[in-house]
C-alpha cells in the first residue's frame, strides 16, 4: 500500500479528427457526394473551415471525432466527479470483482502540506480501513460487501472515451481554479494529450478565461493572466516535443 501519482495514456481517438470534423460540417451545406467532398476537403484547408464552425457555433460536426484516454492515480471521490459528465463512456476497475488484497490511495495536498507526520498518520488510517476490509472479506467472503468500509481515497483506474465537444465542455468548466484540485489535474493532463494530437481543435481549449471572459463573476479566482500563461507554457512544450511524462509533471505541479 501506497500514495499513488497521477497517470493519463491517450489511448486511441479518430483517425485525421480534423478532416472528419470539416466532411462532416461542409456535408450540411453542399449537394456534393461524401467521396467528393473528403477530395475536397483533403485537398484543402480543414482547419480553417474548422474555424468557421467553432466561430458560428455549430458543433454538432465536431461530435464525430472522439478520443479514448486510460486513466490510473485517481481516487473513488474523482470517479464520482467525472461520471457526472454523462455524454462519455466509461469502464472501470470493479471493486465488486476486483479484490483489495492491498490498495493505493490518494493524498489531498491540503493533508501533504501539514508535513511528514500528517502523511503517515493518514497512511496509518488508510490500513486500518483495509483490515476491516479483510476482516469483512474473511466473514463474508463477498467483496461486494467488504468493499463498503473502503475509503474515497482508494486508487481507482478506468477508461473513457469523450466526443471532442463534450471534451470542450469538459475543459471548460474542470480546468478552471474553481474546480475540485484532484479533477483539475486531470483535465490538465487530458488537455494536454489532446491538444498534442489535435491542436487545430484544442489550440484554446481550457477555462473559459483562456480566450475570453470569467462566467464566475463575483466568485471568480481573478487569475486569468495565470491560466492564459500556463496555456502558453503548454503550448511551449508541445512545439519542443515533450513527452507525455513532461506533460503529466506540467499538469500536476500548474493545477
Amino acid at each position: 500500500m501506497g500514495k499513488s501519482r497521477l497517470n493519463v495514456r491517450l489511448l486511441s481517438c479518430t483517425k485525421e479528427p480534423i478532416v472528419t470534423i470539416a466532411l462532416s460540417g461542409k456535408l450540411c451545406y453542399s449537394p456534393s457526394g461524401i467521396g467528393e467532398l473528403k477530395q475536397s476537403v483533403q485537398s484543402g484547408s480543414p482547419e480553417a473551415f474548422l474555424d468557421k464552425l467553432l466561430d458560428s457555433g455549430h458543433l454538432s460536426p465536431i461530435e464525430h471525432a472522439s478520443f479514448t484516454f486510460g486513466i490510473e492515480g485517481v481516487s473513488r471521490a474523482l470517479l464520482a466527479q467525472i461520471t457526472r459528465h454523462r455524454i462519455a463512456s466509461f469502464s472501470v476497475q470493479s471493486q465488486r470483482y476486483v479484490k483489495m488484497d492491498e490498495f493505493n490511495y490518494i493524498v489531498p495536498p491540503s493533508i501533504g502540506t501539514l508535513g511528514e507526520e500528517a502523511e503517515r498518520e493518514y497512511g496509518r488510517q488508510m490500513r486500518l480501513m483495509h483490515e476491516w476490509y479483510l476482516e469483512w472479506m474473511k466473514k463474508t467472503g463477498a467483496a461486494e460487501d467488504a468493499r463498503f468500509v473502503l475509503p474515497n481515497a482508494a486508487e481507482t483506474r478506468f477508461i473513457v472515451t469523450m466526443n471532442a465537444r463534450e471534451l470542450l465542455h469538459f475543459f471548460n468548466l474542470r480546468c478552471c481554479n474553481r474546480a475540485q484540485w484532484e479533477i483539475r489535474k486531470l483535465a490538465f493532463a487530458m488537455l494536454a494529450l489532446a491538444r498534442r494530437e489535435a491542436p487545430a481543435l484544442f489550440c484554446e481549449a481550457g477555462s473559459s478565461c483562456i480566450s475570453g471572459s470569467c462566467p464566475e463573476g463575483r466568485m471568480s479566482c481573478g487569475k486569468k493572466a495565470e491560466m492564459q500563461q500556463a496555456s502558453k507554457k503548454l503550448n511551449e512544450l508541445l512545439s519542443n516535443g515533450a513527452t507525455d511524462e513532461e506533460l503529466m509533471e506540467w499538469a500536476i505541479d500548474f493545477a
